[in-house]
């Protein structure tokens, strides 16, 4: 071992206040302590997430107890010093101990914490933040990432997650920390025990259907919403809800699917083969922490599961009928265009912002209703601040109810929105690399040599770094007469993805198959394009 890493693992042992990581670090090999002291985890505007393991480089209670630590002295900072943090948690791996770790540090520092009692889904923390008029909030989850892994989100007052610069400023404060061990620590008793009551209480207005008959499958994916979302639909007279009994308690394993993302292929099949079952009306997935949600309709091949653009436009067609003129609706970048046209033939604004709900929350005033394409919903900003999975599972209820009482499905309003403004068909093409270096070649060769025609249509490249204002991001679009593709890095992952979407337009109900049987062709032909960068 070499004698730099030997010095950092004494070091790191010494200031490591948890008894199990520090044996776990004297057991491991000399290459598994170099990956873990590689890097610290990066804090930024998701805050962090890593895998549960000892060390810099993973979630545990030394990290978080430093994490937290430096949160303070940024709050102190700010002359934010004695006010009121709210402390949430998932129940996932760990996620007990670092909420209270969090917790502990917080009050040690001479804040006044409000520990969440159990776990809970993240829109609750979201709420109560706001709720409690709170100056943060930490929630311990890792979302949908795998088992292994855990994670510490971070809410800035109003409910709404940090943006830059706030995060490197956290950064350097975390950076500046010392022992986690030597950090100041007091015992906290949980408490908050009706924020979960109040946040029920806002969901009655997000529901008008006069008749409430209807049948649903839903699922928790083994995460924290099961409860929460079951309470909501039962408690609002959505009374025929059967449940996926295999995955409605949280298990931290995450045993029947490969993978806990609603979107990922595979996850629903269980929620589908219920639904079929049951002969539901509507199904539903949540995530683990159930700030996103997914649905899935009953159709003429079958069930299948709705994209994170379908449901989005179905929910903002739904929230625009009855949202004041001049409201505003908002999606990212890498989202449907159809929000765009449907805007402001409803008497609503639009707006575009980055990927994340840290920027969609703050696309203006007026804000009625923001989406992104990977299943995130925010259908009440006055009381959610972000996305979240149970209030749009509730307002989508309340939608197939107001169908089903006129012989109609959701379908049949997607039908109705394509003759209205075109088949927006969309994919997304992911290509995964080892070397992190590619991703700059491939982007440097896309922006130097971008292609003239893309399924035989001429496209115009338009490189989002040049942008000014808000919408600067690393990312390339080639937009051309009814196609887009854009091409971005990831921001969590060792990928390259491109987002591509096709409108055509329908001339009548029958010309619909015709439409989409366009539109997928030439999505096939975009396909072909994006597995080549």
């Amino acid at each position: 071992m070499t004698s730099h890493l030997s010095e950092q693992l004494s070091e790191w042992i010494a200031g490591d206040p948890d008894p199990t990581t520090r044996d776990e670090l004297a057991e491991l090999s000399e290459s598994e302590l170099a990956e873990r002291f590689r890097a610290p985890l990066s804090f930024g505007t998701a805050g962090l997430r890593g895998v549960v393991r000892a060390g810099p480089n993973g979630m545990n209670v030394a990290v978080v107890v430093r994490t937290t630590a430096g949160i303070c002295a940024w709050l102190q900072k700010k002359c934010l010093g004695g006010s009121t943090v709210v402390v949430g948690r998932d129940a996932r791996h760990g996620s007990d101990a670092f909420a209270t770790a969090a917790a502990e540090t917080l009050a040690a520092a001479g804040f006044s914490v409000v520990l969440l009692p159990r776990p809970l889904p993240t829109p609750v923390l979201a709420f109560a933040v706001r709720a409690l008029d709170a100056d943060l909030g930490v929630q311990i989850t890792a979302s949908h990432n795998p088992a292994a892994d855990n994670g510490y989100k971070v809410y800035l007052r109003g409910g709404a997650q940090l943006v830059p610069p706030a995060d490197k400023e956290i950064e350097a404060e975390i950076a500046a920390v010392g022992r986690a061990v030597d950090v100041p620590r007091s015992l906290v008793a949980p408490g908050g025990g009706d924020v979960t009551a109040r946040y029920l209480d806002t969901l009655p207005a997000l529901v008008h259907a006069s008749r409430r008959n209807i049948r649903i499958a839903l699922t928790p994916l083994h995460g924290v919403g099961g409860e929460v979302a079951l309470t909501a639909l039962r408690g609002l007279g959505f009374l025929d809800v059967h449940v996926v009994t295999s995955q409605f308690d949280p298990d931290p394993e995450f045993p029947t699917v490969t993978f806990p993302n609603p979107e990922e292929p595979g996850a629903a099949d269980a929620l589908l083969a219920l639904a079929a079952e049951v002969d539901a009306d509507l199904a539903i997935a949540l995530d683990p922490d159930a700030d996103r949600c997914a649905i899935g309709v009953p159709g003429p091949g079958g069930w299948r599961m709705l994209s994170g653009d379908e449901t989005g436009a179905l929910l903002a067609d739904h929230i625009l009928k009855s949202a004041p003129p001049n409201s505003l609706v908002a999606n990212t970048i890498v989202s449907s265009q159809l929000l765009a046209a449907l805007a402001p033939a409803r008497g609503a604004r639009y707006a575009r912002t980055l990927t994340g709900f840290k920027w969609l929350v703050r696309a203006g005033a007026g804000l009625v209703y923001a989406y992104e394409e990977a299943i995130g919903h925010c259908v009440d900003p006055t009381s959610v601040n972000d996305k979240d999975g149970i209030s749009a599972a509730v307002m989508l209820a309340d939608l197939v109810a107001q169908l089903k009482s006129d012989s109609r499905t959701l379908l049949d309003v997607l039908d109705d929105l394509a003759m209205e403004f075109g088949v927006h068909a969309g994919a997304q093409v992911s290509k995964r690399v080892d070397d992190l270096g590619r991703i700059d070649s491939m982007m440097a060769r896309l922006r130097s040599d971008p292609p003239a025609e893309l399924a035989s249509r001429a496209v115009t490249m338009t490189d989002m770094l040049t942008a000014r204002g808000p919408l600067r991001t690393d990312a390339v679009e080639l937009a051309g007469n009814g196609i887009r593709v854009i091409v971005r890095p990831s921001g969590t992952e060792p990928k390259v993805k491109a987002y591509l979407e096709v409108v055509e337009p329908a001339s009548s109900r029958e010309d619909l198959v015709r439409a989409r049987a366009t539109a997928g062709a030439t999505l096939d032909e975009l396909r072909k394009f994006a597995r080549t960068l």
